[in-house]
């Protein structure tokens, strides 16, 4: 919302057009609303804005309902689209034509949050009698314009409601939620080549803080969204003559070479300002996609593709072998453990063969990489792969979002309707993860599409062929699901061609050589190693969370690590050491070795570690407890508890 004094300035200046336009302030509403059939027209001429509004305008309404406010959507010249509300201020917004097929343009209605907004191009407030019309001063209204990936006004997101009940933080939700709706809309427009999500903030990647810019598949720019551009500091005209590497000093071979790496993170880059960012990058080529490492990947072989988790329901398909050398495969997971070693040699002798594969383990262990190594190293390696995540669909669309839906199947459906991911995978892999929390009655349906090789779509007669080679994996003891009556037995043993099982992290006897490939991938270039001690307490937890747990906490230990690049103990998360303190205590584990800055080694527990650490450096910052917690990378209440 723009400060008092230039509120001010903007309302005077569109009360001075409104009066120009030869509106009068008595003017009354004007009830002359488009034909249902104008009003149809003018919606598919903005189809897509439409289409991904709805969903977000529900949500907003869900955050002020009964709160005497309606939203509100329009077109680029302030046609109402779409209305919700409450029942009793819809009826008082129908008294002064605040209703779909009308138009709010300053020119029709003078000053107004929906008008102004579009004249001024920035989200506008307008409440009670800063409204030209007196017959609108009954409204208070939050308006944001809604730009195209290209930066054309193509529309308007409002709230408005009774001018007595106005609230402050409408704007702010009204505003988050065109950023949301915008940010679809540039997803859908730029799917092929490069796009990346970044931030100098790496926790605001894959929020509405993120900056989104498109480039060629030769990292020739396209377009930003508004953030990228604030980020950047140029305009859409001054970045058209940039390229990926020039913006971001990052070439598109260094680009593939990262996601060829073991377990790729976030991307550490600089942008011209010399403001540093951290990105991840999602490739599409020739309709094959490689997705950036926006998660924790769950095992660190070299060559790691992660999913994206902005993918429509779990999705993931690889890239095309031309397109890219392979980007992970068997070999790579091997890394010295002997568990690890003879679930490759099984899975060598079965590949490409049609005999499918179930993976269980652990969450964490590594499941979904594990089953696109298999994919890599087979035939069908040039064929799509294609990830469902059975536990993560909601039960109610996860038939649609397997087998397909002709047009018109369901309420909601989209028209032409949905291929399915089953026929999505025809030719390739299709990786069922969480296959234990599918729900029986979809059970048989998959049951007999394996038997039969065939998909017959919601809503249609016709059955299609299908040919894809089968992985699943779960986390749950299917045996004893079955036993439960939650997983039918005849699918069980249609599943279970070769079983293997995923060795926890503890288990593993790599597992030095695992945190050195993570590190490596982790480091961008710097070198990073473990202290001997720290190593120690490694090998010492139990890592309920497997390798999306290391993962994260490397990550979080190396940011905080000074020049040498060494992770000791106090750079390791409170958390992490409350636990192992926890477990020392209960006699789980065998004291931990002293740091370096410590007692001597092998007669202090963590406890001792952390309090000489803490008491150093806090000797080294003259006693502050705020310096000596930024230092540390700790809370000052931690410092207290440590010491008292």
């Amino acid at each position: 919302m723009l400060p008092a004094e230039d509120h001010g300035i903007m309302v005077e200046k569109s009360h001075e057009r409104s009066a120009a336009y030869g509106l009068s302030t008595v003017d009354k509403p004007d009830f002359n609303p488009l034909n249902k059939s104008d009003l149809s027209v003018v919606i598919e001429q903005n189809q897509a804005l439409h289409t991904y509004a709805l969903p977000v305008m529900e949500t907003l309404y869900e955050q002020i309902v009964n709160t005497h406010n309606m939203v509100i959507l329009t077109d680029a010249q302030g046609v109402i689209m779409h209305t919700l509300g409450d029942d009793d201020f819809l009826e008082k917004a129908n008294r002064v034509a605040l209703t779909p097929g009308v138009a709010w343009s300053e020119q029709r209605r003078g000053t107004n949050a929906i008008g102004t907004a579009i004249a001024e191009g920035v989200p506008t407030l307008v409440n009670a009698d800063e409204h030209y019309l007196r017959a609108n001063h009954i409204l208070t209204c939050s308006a944001a314009p809604i730009f195209d990936p290209r930066g054309a006004v193509i529309g308007v997101l409002d709230v408005t409601g009774d001018c007595n009940t106005f609230h402050r933080h409408t704007m702010a939700l009204v505003r988050m939620s065109a950023q949301m709706i915008e940010n679809q809309l540039f997803a859908a427009a730029y799917q092929d080549g490069i796009t990346l999500h970044f931030h100098s903030r790496p926790e605001f990647i894959g929020t509405l803080m993120e900056g989104i810019a498109s480039f060629t598949p030769g990292g020739r720019f396209i377009s930003a969204n508004r953030s990228a551009m604030f980020q950047l500091g140029l305009s859409p005209q001054a970045l058209s003559v940039h390229t990926l590497n020039s913006l971001f000093g990052l070439g598109v071979s260094a680009l593939f070479d990262h996601y060829r790496t073991a377990a790729p993170g976030l991307l550490n880059m600089c942008l011209p300002s010399g403001v540093r960012v951290y990105a991840r990058a999602s490739v599409r080529l020739s309709n094959s996609m490689i997705h950036g490492a926006d998660h924790v990947p769950s095992m660190p072989p070299a060559g790691a593709v992660p999913a994206d988790r902005n993918a429509p329901a779990g999705q993931q398909t690889a890239i095309d072998g031309d397109a890219s050398h392979r980007l992970s495969s068997l070999r790579y997971l091997n890394t010295g453990d002997p568990q690890v070693a003879a679930i490759i040699t099984k899975l060598n002798k079965v590949n490409g063969r049609d005999i499918p594969i179930l993976i269980t383990g652990e969450t964490g262990t590594g499941k979904e990489l594990l089953a696109q190594a298999v994919h890599n190293d087979s035939p069908r390696a040039h064929g799509p792969f294609v990830a469902v995540n059975c536990a993560s669909i909601p039960e109610t669309l996860i038939e649609s979002e397997l087998f397909g839906y002709e047009d018109g199947a369901f309420t909601g459906a989209r028209k032409k309707g949905s291929t399915g991911r089953i026929l999505q995978a025809n030719g390739g892999t299709l990786f069922l993860d969480e296959i234990g929390d599918m729900p029986l009655n979809l059970q048989a349906r998959l049951l007999r599409v394996l038997q039969e090789r065939m998909v017959t779509p919601l809503g249609s007669a016709k059955s299609i062929p299908v040919n894809v080679s089968l992985i699943c994996a779960t986390h749950r003891n299917l045996r004893e699901m079955i036993a439960r009556g939650e997983f039918r037995e005849d699918l069980y043993y249609r599943l279970n061609g070769l079983v293997v099982k995923l060795p926890p992290l503890r288990e593993r006897t790599d597992f030095e050589i695992v945190v050195n490939k993570l590190l490596a991938a982790e480091g961008n270039g710097q070198r990073f190693s473990v202290a001997p001690e720290v190593m120690q307490l490694f090998k010492q937890h139990n890592w309920p969370g497997n390798f999306r747990q290391l993962t994260n906490l490397l990550r979080t230990a190396m940011v905080m690590t000074a020049d040498d690049g060494e992770i000791r103990a106090e750079h390791l998360p409170d958390d992490f050491l409350d636990d192992v303190q926890s477990m020392q205590k209960e006699g789980n584990v065998q004291p931990a070795i002293a740091a370096t800055a410590g007692p001597a080694p092998g007669h202090a527990t963590l406890e001792d570690v952390e309090l000489s650490v803490i008491q150093k450096a806090l000797q080294a910052h003259g006693g502050n407890v705020s310096a000596t917690a930024r230092a540390l990378g700790i809370s000052r209440n931690t410092i207290y508890r440590k010491i008292c």
